[in-house]
């Protein structure tokens, strides 16, 4: 079998609902709300799906310094996902009702541990009720794994990398805020206002369409190019608020068939903590 390892859409997730090799989660969140999304879940999922809790399974211990949500220790993220039955040959398929916003965490996460049989389903929750397929308030039924992380240092980089590189044009951040956020309008998450000095903005949100599904790769490609000019993906690096919608970001490069970007998880949350670290506001 062929992986799914950037999306899938409901037709596709419907043909393998009941396959044992494919693992589905929802991940769906309200960081005004931290336990709405895990009470809409027990109310309704697509069937056979596992809830993965953005603070509690997909993030680590916060210590004032590391960001919202920093990322969680990878031996114990990777017991978890064991416990979950994710193992080597298991397709996951992550989803939210929030376009990608969440899903896509879990999405770079096991990229990061090394595991490549993973897809956000495109249009979440929202695609799967228009197809006409039912939900459930039924719990599922999964066995233990084995799940061996091979860690892929490369991924990620941290704030001592991005601090190091500011004003090396050789490296294009890309904060994936709403454009009010990023310019220091309106901050509602964070203790200070701003971005890092040099990034650029896209918002996560401009890689859908008016059905929260993703652009096609061509004019996602095309879009990404702009904002790249002459660098290489790899020289491209992802930051938002708490290094969640940043992976979406990434996501919609991989789709465009621009891969090996990078992701700074700690982001502005982290960025922040540090007030000697630069800030800066406005486009």
């Amino acid at each position: 079998m062929t992986p799914f390892t950037t999306l899938v859409s409901a037709e596709d997730l419907a043909r393998h609902l009941h396959d044992a090799r494919w693992r589905v989660f929802d991940c769906s969140f309200d960081l005004v709300h931290p336990h709405a999304g895990e009470i809409a879940y027990r109310e309704a999922h697509i069937p056979g799906a596992l809830y993965a809790h953005l603070e509690r399974d997909l993030s680590g211990p916060k210590n004032g310094r590391n960001g919202r949500h920093p990322l969680p220790d990878a031996a114990h993220f990777a017991a978890r996902l064991s416990e979950w039955g994710v193992g080597a040959d298991t397709q996951v398929v992550a989803y939210d009702d929030a376009g990608g916003a969440y899903a896509v965490r879990l999405w770079w996460m096991l990229r990061w541990l090394g595991h490549d049989a993973v897809a956000v389903l495109d249009g979440g929750l929202m695609a799967w009720e228009a197809s006409g397929r039912d939900l459930t308030d039924a719990g599922p039924h999964v066995s233990h794994a084995a799940f061996a992380p091979q860690i892929r240092p490369d991924a990620a980089v941290d704030a001592a990398h991005v601090e190091g590189r500011l004003g090396d044009p050789r490296m294009l951040l890309l904060d994936a805020r709403n454009p009010q956020r990023y310019r220091g309008e309106n901050e509602t998450l964070d203790p200070v206002a701003g971005h890092i000095p040099g990034a650029a903005n896209r918002f996560f949100k401009d890689n859908l369409d008016a059905r929260g599904r993703f652009k096609p790769a061509e004019a996602l490609r095309s879009e990404f190019l702009q904002l790249m000019g002459d660098r290489a993906a790899g020289e491209v690096v992802h930051t938002c608020g708490s290094g969640v919608t940043a992976c979406h970001n990434l996501l919609a490069m991989e789709v465009a068939g621009l891969s090996g970007s990078l992701l700074y998880p700690g982001s502005w949350s982290e960025w922040c903590a540090d007030p000697g670290r630069p800030a800066a506001t406005g486009d």
